[in-house]
């Protein structure tokens, strides 16, 4: 039987702490969560904030635009009292979250971030990252097996500007179809991981399989149903992406 799934709690335990906080990734951690992921964007003076949506309307207090925002307008907003949990939240930064993952000394831990695209500053948000990653000392995986950070975007050109500036940095082609994944285009995204989403792995189970000839594991989002994990799990995906990562810990440990 091939190990679990490794559990990536996407966008911190987002279901439960408003998502893309400090809180929602510091409980993810005490829940188990073998991986962390994010969205960056670059705010208009240069700062990488942990951001999913083009504008902040959804997930904070204000709608404003973090590409033509400066760092000091957005912090102003405040990030968690949309959610259900009620508590107020500042806006999260990339070094702050680096700063967790890194820290943290239980065990080790994956750093996933998405780059978002397409964006106003074109390659300015990779050059930024790959800024970033080396305040940290990131830019260089000794373990491949398990990496302390990912990058991964739908954006094949994304992944190609990744590959030629970190290029000891895994990568993650984001995708929904399977001519994405095993296509042509793939080969120019110089990914070293497949990305389907659950719903293409429904509907393409044999991604996995062709994935694993190519020498490429899988990284499945978002898997938040039990029939979902499992159905992975049975496949031999090596991650999930899920907004629950207690309830995929405890489902997977019980397989």
């Amino acid at each position: 039987m091939s190990p679990a799934p490794e559990v990536v709690a996407h966008r911190g335990a987002s279901a439960e702490r408003p998502e893309h906080t400090l809180a929602a990734y510091e409980l993810a951690l005490e829940q188990g969560a073998d991986g962390l992921e994010c969205d960056v964007r670059l705010t208009a003076d240069g700062t990488l904030v942990c951001v999913h949506d083009r504008t902040t309307a959804r997930t904070s207090s204000g709608g404003l635009v973090v590409s033509t925002s400066t760092f000091s307008q957005l912090d102003q907003l405040d990030y968690g009292s949309w959610h259900e949990s009620g508590e107020p939240a500042k806006l999260l930064t990339l070094d702050t979250l680096l700063g967790l993952a890194c820290s943290y000394a239980s065990r080790p831990v994956t750093l996933f971030i998405e780059t978002k695209h397409p964006v106003r500053q074109s390659g300015g948000l990779e050059r930024a990252l790959v800024r970033a990653l080396a305040r940290f000392g990131l830019l260089h995986c000794s373990d491949p097996a398990r990496p302390p950070v990912v990058v991964m975007s739908f954006s094949a050109l994304a992944m190609r500007r990744m590959s030629r500036s970190a290029p000891g940095v895994p990568r993650v082609y984001l995708a929904e179809s399977t001519r994405q994944l095993l296509g042509f285009g793939a080969d120019l995204a110089a990914s070293d991981i497949l990305g389907p989403s659950v719903r293409l792995l429904r509907a393409a189970p044999e991604l996995v399989q062709k994935a694993a000839e190519r020498g490429k594991p899988v990284y499945c989002w978002t898997v938040d149903e039990a029939a979902d994990a499992q159905f992975c799990d049975e496949l031999g995906v090596r991650w999930i992406a899920t907004n629950w990562p207690q309830r995929a810990k405890a489902l997977l440990a019980a397989r």
